[in-house]
């Protein structure tokens, strides 16, 4: 087992992690940037080192300040957590030619399941059912021949990144030219790379997910779907598991084929593989693989009682998973209601003091963050400012316990999104589980 791991996140997940590593008897080094001097993750740590900046380029994404810090403090290994060096391939590469265990797949199936368009291939050679579409378009008029082909409505979707980036739904071949070149542009501008692919666009459908673990020695487990479909613009705002309107035999199936679809993969460590679902016929279709731990993460440790976090680090210190997958029971419900800071009338970045705090307590009530009374948070990074999630007996209590917690939540000195979460708990399609990923939509 390792004996000291350096931390290159921030936030709510450096803190996630630090908390793991205090568990387990490992020492942990936070690195921060000039703006997260303050920032609770740094004082939590056995060791903090300043890296950069303010801005990601130059601190969080700064690739050799990072591995400097790792090597000059004696750690032997690196978790990204999720975001900034979480999914890139280089900096997994770097980290291994330099003798540090990065906590994640290899670079290898990070690039794989990375590129898009290689991942769609390597599902359909293992069989696993995905999204009618095409590979990567070559131009404009290739883009349209393979349009025709695929039919409208359809999806232009980068083949790199993610986060919602580079995503274009195309009504008519009237709008389909101005849809690719701004699709083309954002994914040249936020990825450095300008290839896009095209699927068959399907609704209403649900966002399902499916977290997988898995070890050194070929040994793979399926810990649980997650419904991912309340969405904002492709933004996950509300997550829960297990999902109510998965029958059993489909459950066991989308378990049977990411099993086999990590399999395929090579892939080790805690990952992602995410669905479309079409509740009216029970079909599912493969669209991505996220090669890393995900923010909703929470919800499938509280039906499972298995620690993720431990996990990716007992994994990366080579150690075999010692469950199998019968042993595997999903117990209760667990809802996660994203807690986001919301720029003041929508217009810059969202900042401000806390200066009221009161977190909601009780049995199975856990909320992720790194603010503090006190605490100024930064208009620089992600606007996700902390985690809610709450576990029960049945779908029901689960709810009516998110919008306990939601109420007592106090945050004040930045505008936050929490009296909308309680909202959303409200609809009518949420409350029977109906809901698909285009409910805001027809709700605007």
């Amino acid at each position: 087992m390792f004996s000291k791991i350096l931390v290159a996140n921030r936030g709510e997940i450096a803190v996630r992690i630090i908390r793991a590593c205090k568990e387990m008897g490992i020492s942990s080094v936070a690195v921060f940037s000039e703006a997260d001097r303050e920032a609770l993750h740094v004082s939590l740590a056995d060791e903090s080192y300043c890296i950069g900046g303010a801005l990601s380029k130059d601190s969080y994404l700064n690739v050799n300040n990072i591995l400097s810090t790792c090597i000059a403090s004696g750690c032997e290994a690196i978790h990204p957590g999720y975001g900034f060096l979480s999914e890139n391939p280089d900096f997994a590469d770097k980290c291994e030619k330099n003798n540090i265990a990065f906590i994640g797949p290899k670079a290898e199936v990070i690039s794989k399941m990375g590129d898009k368009d290689a991942a769609k291939k390597t599902m359909i050679n293992a069989g696993v059912p995905v999204i009618p579409g095409c590979s990567l378009v070559e131009n404009l008029e290739n883009a349209k021949e393979e349009a025709a082909k695929i039919g409208f409505p359809l999806l232009i979707k980068a083949r790199s990144g993610g986060g919602g980036r580079g995503i274009r739904l195309v009504k008519s071949i009237d709008e389909f030219e101005q849809n690719y070149n701004m699709a083309t542009q954002e994914a040249a501008v936020s990825f450095g790379d300008g290839m896009v692919y095209m699927e068959k666009f399907l609704s209403p459908v649900k966002h399902i997910e499916m977290q997988i673990l898995a070890d050194n020695f070929g040994n793979v487990l399926a810990l649980g779907e997650r419904d991912c479909s309340l969405q904002r613009k492709n933004q996950k705002l509300i997550e829960e598991s297990p999902a109510l309107l998965l029958s059993e035999q489909t459950r066991q199936k989308m378990i049977e084929v990411s099993v086999k679809a990590a399999k395929a993969a090579n892939y080790t460590g805690a990952g992602t593989i995410e669905y479309l679902y079409d509740a009216k016929d029970g079909s599912f279709y493969f669209m991505e693989m996220n090669t890393r731990l995900q923010v909703e993460h929470p919800v499938t440790e509280m039906i499972t009682g298995i620690d993720l976090v431990k996990w990716q680090i007992r994994i990366a210190a080579n150690l075999k998973l010692n469950i199998n997958q019968k042993d595997i029971v999903f117990k209760n419900h667990a809802i996660e209601c994203r807690i986001n800071a919301q720029a003041y009338q929508g217009f810059g970045a969202a900042g401000g003091k806390i200066d009221m705090l009161h977190i909601p307590g009780g049995p199975q009530v856990r909320f992720d963050t790194a603010i503090y009374y006190g605490y100024s948070v930064p208009p620089f990074y992600d606007s996700m400012i902390g985690k809610l999630i709450v576990c029960a007996g049945t779908r029901d209590e689960a709810i009516r316990k998110m919008k306990a917690a939601l109420c007592e939540l106090i945050i004040g000195g930045v505008e936050h999104n929490a009296d909308n979460q309680t909202e959303l708990l409200s609809l009518e399609e949420f409350e029977d589980a109906s809901y698909t990923t285009d409910i805001l939509k027809r709700e605007a």
